[in-house]
């Protein structure tokens, strides 16, 4: 539902703080009394003064600190491609078609494990293990 559908006692006005004795909002607009928060802006982490907990953390050290940021390949074993119809084109859209791998994954590489009896064409990226059973099944890798 639409707030401009509401009945109009329903709907609020929005807040104006500081402006005058009828918004009562009057003297300090409900910022207490003085103190620098009540004079301006403040940064979004300040705690009065305190250190901040950002500076209090310890740094991020040790084992996987520079690692890479590129998504890891998701594994696909070359077994599994006997689902599809013989002389397929093996690409990303067709893998998600079938099921075989999840919406959110953008990297996959094949890996030698079972026996393939289809003959396909695969345009992703494969071991060498793979490849061999693709191509003994009668198929291709580009």
């Amino acid at each position: 539902m639409n707030l401009s559908q509401l009945p109009s006692l329903v709907r609020r006005p929005k807040k104006r703080i500081g402006r005058g004795h009828g918004s009562g909002k009057v003297k300090t607009s409900g910022r207490g009394q003085k103190g620098q928060k009540a004079r301006r802006n403040i940064p979004s982490g300040f705690e009065g003064g305190q250190s901040p907990l950002i500076k209090r953390l310890p740094y991020l050290r040790g084992k996987g600190r520079n690692q890479s940021r590129k998504p890891k390949a998701f594994p696909v074993a070359v077994g599994k491609l006997n689902i599809l119809p013989k002389g397929t084109i093996v690409t990303l859209e067709t893998l998600k078609k079938y099921r075989m791998i999840g919406e959110y994954v953008s990297v996959v590489k094949f890996l030698g494990g079972g026996e393939l009896t289809v003959a396909l064409t695969v345009t992703l990226p494969c071991s060498a293990s793979a490849k061999e059973v693709i191509i003994k099944a009668g198929g291709s890798v580009e």
